[in-house]
């Protein structure tokens, strides 16, 4: 692990502000925990995603030149969601292909974006946490994170040493859950079919709790889940690692 505490800005994302604030709060703590000097800054706003999968390109560079410019100072930055740092990282460069300022900035700011759960295995060195769960969980892969930043194994790596967690597999865990932004607007009954199918591999698991990284996926799934009648538990991984289950109900429940 690294010796110097590395000053580390959280991108907190749309959907855990306004969905799910106690998924930053739990990478807050995991960041904190691995040694981490965390700061949020207060300008940040949307990464942009949904108007560039929408081809919105001027409506995305507007929000990518603040991001840009709230979160370059800092030594890394990291989001608990593999769509946004996937953007962050992989898309912005090609933003700025034809502005030689930005487009130089956009690269270093790529360079040092992360997924959460990669960033605390891959860079910070992160084997085990403190953590505690009963019960049986299974993990859904969701698509940027698996295919844009590589992240499979990372969060596997940590459950297997959360005391009391049991993992099942799907039989497809790296199917996509239908979600997709704004693929489900666009395609609602290829949207609907996807997560219908995803949610008869989770059920068959006969797991009590899905996992991922990703909210857009998790409130997919937790609302086709929650529809079928399906007894499982949806959370993000942030929330079992960083020991944060008592604080929060899952997703798509009221807290009692």
């Amino acid at each position: 692990m690294p010796q110097t505490r590395p000053r580390v800005a959280l991108f907190v994302t749309c959907l855990v502000d306004l969905y799910r604030p106690s998924v930053g709060f739990a990478a807050l703590k995991l960041l904190e925990e691995a040694g981490c000097q965390v700061e949020v800054p207060a300008t940040q706003t949307c990464c942009g995603q949904p108007a560039y999968n929408s081809g919105d390109r001027m409506t995305t560079k507007d929000l990518a030149r603040a991001v840009i410019d709230a979160f370059l100072p800092y030594d890394h930055v990291v989001a608990p969601s593999g769509s946004c740092a996937g953007m962050i990282g992989h898309h912005y460069p090609g933003l700025f292909a034809d502005d030689p300022h930005y487009r130089g900035r956009a690269e270093a700011l790529g360079a040092k974006t992360h997924e959460l759960v990669s960033f605390l295995t891959d860079v910070m060195g992160v084997e085990r946490v403190a953590a505690r769960y009963d019960g049986v969980v299974t993990y859904h892969d969701s698509c940027a994170g698996l295919r844009e930043l590589g992240v499979k194994a990372q969060p596997r790596r940590l459950l297997a040493g959360v005391d009391g967690l049991s993992l099942k597999e799907m039989a497809e865990p790296e199917i996509c859950c239908g979600f997709g932004g704004t693929f489900c607007v666009k395609y609602p009954d290829i949207s609907t079919r996807m997560v219908d199918d995803k949610a008869k591999d989770i059920a068959a698991t006969g797991a009590d709790t899905l996992l991922a990284g990703d909210m857009g996926c998790l409130l997919n799934m937790a609302g086709r889940l929650k529809r079928e009648g399906a007894p499982v538990k949806v959370r993000h991984v942030a929330e079992v690692l960083a020991d944060m289950t008592r604080d929060a109900a899952p997703i798509g429940e009221a807290k009692a």
